[in-house]
């Protein structure tokens, strides 16, 4: 994909990518990539190119349960199935940020 590939996706899909984890309300990081139009490899290194740019705080890693919970609400297949890592988590407040950084950043 590249930056012209960007999703429009309508307010249920995206309700759908929200979830409350460790209380507070995150997306997902292939979830965000898919947003962006990115493949979730160069999402991620976006983000690391440009991690000065965010709080300590916004992101972290999923643990197994938490991934295995995640699923089973969703009660479908996951793109995360497939990756041998745990995913990230993106808070609410790191999101917005991220859509400065993705904006000026360049696909390879």
């Amino acid at each position: 994909m590249n930056n012209n590939d960007i999703q429009i996706l309508d307010k249920q899909t995206i309700e759908s990518m929200i979830y409350t984890i460790r209380g507070q309300k995150v997306m997902l990081e292939y979830d965000l990539a898919r947003i962006y139009g990115y493949e979730t490899r160069d999402f991620n290194k976006q983000v690391k190119n440009n991690v000065m740019r965010f709080d300590n705080d916004f992101r972290f890693q999923l643990t197994i349960d938490e991934c295995y919970s995640i699923l089973m609400w969703k009660n479908s297949t996951s793109s995360w199935g497939g990756t041998r890592k745990l995913p990230y988590a993106f808070t609410e407040q790191e999101i917005y940020m991220l859509m400065t950084v993705l904006k000026g950043g360049t696909h390879e």
